[in-house]
């Protein structure tokens, strides 16, 4: 298993949204416009545009961040630092973070090994304890450094 660019990209850009929500007062539900363009995070986090575009559409239709158009447009946090996990970040970028790829057909009914697999149960126990240990780690966890 390894975290692509796209997933370790994706947590960056969740942190600078966080960070920059600590600075800038963006607003709640009813927030109209928004603190932080993709160029300033760009910047920030040296990602190229249309990397850090593609990125931030995934987030968006996953719900961690949302946009607003316009001259005042950019990003934030659909939610708060606290509420977002960096297991829901890999989820989104990743999909499937299980340490071998024989544990989705496994899940899904359809490797014909498994019942006489003597090494499954310790891949699906990684899997667990990874899964475990990135659905408790919070960004707030991240920015006030307790991981």
């Amino acid at each position: 298993m390894m975290i692509s660019s796209k997933g370790k990209y994706a947590l960056q850009i969740v942190l600078d949204l966080a960070q920059q929500a600590a600075v800038c007062p963006c607003g709640g539900e009813d927030a109209e416009g928004n603190c932080v363009s993709l160029k300033a995070i760009s910047e920030r986090q040296n990602i190229s545009m249309k990397y850090l575009e593609s990125i931030a559409a995934l987030l968006n239709r996953g719900g961690l961040i949302r946009s607003t158009r316009g001259k005042d447009g950019g990003y934030r946090l659909a939610k708060p630092a606290e509420e977002i996990t960096v297991a829901e970040i890999m989820a989104i970028t990743e999909g499937s973070l299980a340490p071998v790829a024989c544990l989705e057909t496994c899940a899904e009914g359809q490797c014909v090994h498994a019942d006489g697999c003597l090494t499954l149960p310790m891949w699906q126990k990684l899997d667990q304890i990874i899964d475990a240990y990135l659905s408790g780690v919070t960004i707030r966890d991240i920015l006030d450094r307790r991981v």
